[in-house]
């Protein structure tokens, strides 16, 4: 309020001298029109009322504008932008003495002109262009080097999705040493944690706030470097569809828990590390013909099925269980189902 109330009065006084200005040099049918003595506080006034109306916002609103736009840039898209600036720049100035021959006006006006569209465009062009750029550098959003051509496919970084942050168990894999890479973490999934964090509802504040701890605790415990990148994918909102296309141009594989982003990601020939399947390889083998004690917790969903789970939380449905709940009872696997999604057992009574 206080930077308002400065430009306000800034403002003021700077369109009323520029109010004297323009009274002194008014066209001559204004002269004819308006007498002296009016024009003498008309013109000044109509500019100190204009400045105190307009000051903030052609300083301090657009001053803050150009400050949070700065802020949300990533770092790479600031010194592109800057290297784009400066060639721009370098190209204007080449060609400022040759138009500064021509005939007026246009020896004053092109080389301005010129130097701003130069600049523009170096901006617009590097800054569209950056990930090319940081390729040929190898560069990522904390100067670090992620070169994945030199390495065996068995050392190859791998980028975490958003569930897979939220669900925990990449912790305890990574202080395992079952990731041999990098952890790579996008910024913008970073920034949908946080905006999951900061959501109304109080289910999905809860599910984001542990995915920041889980990250803190990750980048902490792990056994392999977690570094956070901010490079992006321009014209691409979705973030899984970003995270695709990131994996594809770095050539990264992804860890998620989330089955269509595994399909999508598989189809477009990325490798998909799903801790789903990862869990389910790693429970105990259940074959056709196994006896098993559980006990029925409730009914399926078919007639006459019970429902019931084992230690490591596969399901197990069992035929004519229904009448069994809360009741440990003794059962023969007859099929097993396996899927991304989990493990399912069928059985029948003993």
């Amino acid at each position: 309020m206080r930077a308002d109330a400065f430009s306000r009065l800034v403002g003021l006084i700077g369109f009323a001298i520029g109010g004297f200005y323009l009274e002194e040099r008014s066209p001559l049918l204004i002269r004819e029109l308006i007498p002296a003595d009016i024009r003498l506080w008309m013109f000044p006034t109509a500019g100190a009322i204009i400045g105190l109306f307009l000051g903030p916002y052609v300083s301090t609103h657009p001053a803050r504008a150009i400050r949070k736009l700065l802020g949300q840039a990533s770092t790479n898209v600031l010194i592109v932008g800057l290297l784009g600036l400066v060639i721009g720049l370098m190209v204007a100035a080449l060609l400022a003495w040759p138009l500064s021959t021509l005939p007026s006006p246009f020896s004053q006006l092109l080389p301005s002109a010129c130097a701003l569209l130069f600049s523009w465009l170096g901006i617009t062009v590097f800054i569209s262009r950056r990930m090319d750029l940081l390729k040929i550098f190898r560069i990522n959003g904390q100067n670090t080097r992620l070169n994945t051509d030199n390495v065996s496919n068995d050392t190859v970084g791998v980028l975490l999705d958003t569930s897979t942050i939220i669900d925990g168990r990449i912790c305890e894999i990574s202080k395992c040493g079952f990731i041999a890479g990098p952890i790579v973490i996008p910024r913008f999934i970073l920034d949908e944690l946080q905006h999951i964090a900061d959501s109304s509802d109080q289910e999905r504040r809860r599910r984001g706030r542990r995915g920041l701890e889980l990250l803190n605790q990750l980048k902490q415990q792990s056994i392999s470097s977690v570094k956070i990148t901010d490079l992006d994918v321009e014209g691409v909102r979705e973030v899984d569809s970003k995270l695709v296309m990131l994996a594809k141009q770095l050539g990264l594989k992804i860890v998620t828990n989330d089955y269509n982003l595994n399909k999508v990601a598989e189809v477009q020939g990325i490798t998909v590390l799903n801790i789903n399947d990862l869990a389910n390889a790693v429970k105990s083998v259940c074959l056709p013909g196994e006896k098993l004690e559980i006990k029925i917790i409730q009914e399926g969903t078919e007639d006459r099925q019970g429902v019931g789970y084992l230690t490591d939380g596969t399901m197990v449905v069992v035929d004519n269980g229904k009448n069994l709940i809360n009741k440990k009872i003794n059962v023969s696997v007859t099929k097993v189902l396996q899927t991304s999604a989990g493990r399912m057992l069928f059985a029948s009574l003993e």
